[in-house]
């Protein structure tokens, strides 16, 4: 795990926001599902198996100089979060109860999700290295424009 500051924390927790916003009003989404953005931002953030410091760290430094560090984390963890949000509902739309939901095995659907959602955060990162109207959409979202 590495040490991250509450600047470094709030910039990121900002920069997700934005993205989601983007996507859906966090703002008009139920109470439940706001507890697991927290919980997904909380645990994506603290980054405990260090999967996304290695994947920064194996970004071109081309790639890591486009965005400073926690507004790329940012984006992953807005991206990890559509992710699941479209996973759960899928679940919740094949299943008839919660009991239903709560009979699945599910294990592993995180970790997948989230190994799927910072390679495709890492994939946008690079090409938009090359092109420019990607990379002026990503800051765009980061601010929440």
């Amino acid at each position: 795990m590495t040490e991250i500051n509450a600047e470094y924390r709030a910039r990121a927790e900002l920069v997700a926001l934005n993205v989601c916003n983007t996507v859906m009003p966090m703002d008009q989404i139920p109470e439940n599902l706001l507890e697991a953005y927290a919980n997904l931002c909380n645990e994506l953030i603290e980054d405990t198996d260090l999967k996304f410091n290695s994947g920064w760290d194996a970004l071109p430094a081309s790639a890591r100089a486009l965005l400073p560090k926690e507004d790329f984390h940012g984006f992953y963890i807005a991206n990890a979060w559509f992710q699941l949000s479209r996973v759960a509902q899928d679940i919740a739309e094949m299943a008839e109860t919660d009991d239903e939901i709560a009979e699945k095995e599910y294990n592993g659907i995180f970790t997948r999700l989230s190994d799927a959602s910072l390679k495709e955060s890492v994939r946008k990162l690079k090409k938009s290295r090359t092109d420019r109207s990607m990379l002026n959409s990503i800051k765009a979202v980061i601010e929440g424009k």
